[in-house]
C-alpha cells in the first residue's frame, strides 16, 4: 500500500459530501450549486465547503464558460473524472449494503482501504493513514467491524494483540477504493 495514496484517500474522504458531489457532477456533466444542494438533499453551505475542498484538490473547477443561467456552474476535472467511476461505484455498492451513512464519516473508507491488504495491527493502521488519532481510529474499527466489513482476529501473544482484516462484504467496496487509489 502506497502511503501517498493513503493520504489522497484521506483527503478525498475528508468532507462527508465528497464522494456524492463528484458522483452528481460526474452523472450530470457538471451542476449548478442549488441543482447540487436539491440533489444530495442537503445544505447550499454544506455543498459550497465541499466544492472548496473538492476545488483544493484539483477534482472540481468551476466553470470558465459560465454566464448563462442553463450552464452549469461548476464541472470536473480530468482528475476528477478520472475518480468519478470509483466515486460512483462506492455510492453503488454503499447503498446495496445499506452503508449509506458510513462513507460520510472522515476516516471510515481510508481505514477499510488500509486493512483491505493484509491484516494488521492497530498502530500499523495508525502509521499507514496518520494524521489519524487513536480515538478517531478506534471509533472507526468499530463502526467497520458493526457494519460487518472488518474483521477483528485476537492474537494469543503476550500482552494480546489484534489484527485487523476485510470480509468477504466489503470486496465491492475495496476494489472501488483500490480504482480511487489508483
Amino acid at each position: 500500500m502506497d502511503e501517498n495514496n493513503a493520504h489522497k484517500l484521506a483527503g478525498l474522504f475528508h468532507r462527508k459530501w465528497s464522494v456524492p458531489v463528484i458522483a452528481e457532477l460526474a452523472r450530470t456533466e457538471g451542476s449548478r450549486l442549488v441543482v447540487l444542494s436539491r440533489a444530495l438533499q442537503t445544505s447550499a453551505v454544506s455543498v459550497r465547503q465541499t466544492l472548496e475542498h473538492l476545488i483544493s484538490l484539483g477534482l472540481v473547477m468551476p466553470n470558465p464558460g459560465y454566464g448563462h443561467p442553463l450552464r452549469p456552474e461548476y464541472i470536473l476535472t480530468p482528475d476528477g473524472r478520472a475518480v468519478a467511476g470509483g466515486c460512483l461505484r462506492i455510492l453503488r455498492s454503499s447503498r446495496r449494503l445499506g452503508l449509506e451513512d458510513l462513507i460520510g464519516r472522515k476516516w471510515s473508507m481510508p481505514v477499510l482501504w488500509a486493512v483491505s491488504g493484509e491484516p494488521l495491527r492497530f498502530g500499523e493502521i495508525g502509521m499507514r493513514i496518520a494524521p489519524i488519532t487513536d480515538r478517531a481510529l478506534s471509533q472507526t474499527l468499530a463502526h467497520l467491524e458493526g457494519a460487518a466489513l472488518v474483521r477483528r482476529d485476537l492474537l494469543e501473544t503476550r500482552p494480546p494483540a489484534s489484527l485487523y482484516g476485510v470480509t468477504r462484504r466489503a470486496r465491492t467496496l475495496v476494489s472501488a477504493l483500490d480504482e480511487l487509489a489508483a
